[in-house]
């Protein structure tokens, strides 16, 4: 059995394992979750980059994939990882893919760390799009805890919204852990809007690392 290791720094990576399992069964996931520095993780990339090697240094090139679960290591780290461990395959969580076009809009919700890096500002360049960017740091240990309510989603979203005066075609999630609140975010907006969170993304990458095909992952 093809064994991949899943690497976060909080609820969102289980989010992403539940999601490769479901998709994917025939693969043995292993979970690694570094709960203690997820603020790091989140925020200081380079001292991120060194923790999540001591996390993963049990796993490389003993496991057929690695896959970062987390957008801000995924940008400013995987190169890293893959030119130090050649022999060890390594994909990341990256920015969803959509389509360009001038005549729709776009919100993204992200991390202020994350906004920073010259990475997004290119993502959002090749977009083409109007769009409006919301930072929600504090949701992550909220959403981790379980503590984010539905009526503080539902108000600081569409509270964001009517200030920035956007009507969104589309929702772009840079984190994974925002996953988790895709119901709420839609009905922010009518069922109208498309929520992308990378997820059919890297399972797609997922399949072409490990050299599968179809649905259910078969050789």
């Amino acid at each position: 059995m093809l064994k991949v290791v899943v690497f976060d720094s909080g609820y969102g990576g289980e989010l992403f394992a539940d999601y490769l399992q479901e998709n994917l069964p025939i693969l043995q996931v292993v979970r690694v979750i570094d709960w203690r520095h997820s603020n790091i993780i989140n925020t200081k990339y380079k001292e991120a980059r060194k923790n999540t090697e001591t996390a993963l240094l049990p796993y490389i090139n003993k496991v057929d994939l690695i896959i970062f679960a987390n957008c801000l290591l995924s940008v400013t780290s995987l190169k890293y990882f893959k030119r130090k461990y050649p022999h060890q395959k390594f994909i990341g969580m990256e920015f969803p893919k959509l389509k360009t076009s001038s005549e729709r809009e776009a919100l993204v919700l992200t991390t202020k760390a994350i906004t920073k890096t010259i990475n997004y500002y290119n993502y959002l360049f090749r977009l083409k799009r109007r769009t409006k960017t919301i930072t929600l740091d504090a949701w992550l240990d909220m959403i981790d805890n379980g503590e984010l309510e539905r009526c503080e989603i539902l108000n600081t979203v569409k509270n964001f919204a009517a200030r920035e005066k956007i009507i969104p075609n589309d929702i772009i999630l840079t984190c994974t852990h925002f996953s988790e609140i895709k119901p709420e975010l839609r009905s922010c907006f009518s069922g109208r809007v498309k929520i992308h969170d990378g997820f059919k993304d890297a399972l797609h990458k997922t399949c072409n690392a490990l050299r599968l095909r179809g649905g259910a992952g078969k050789k």
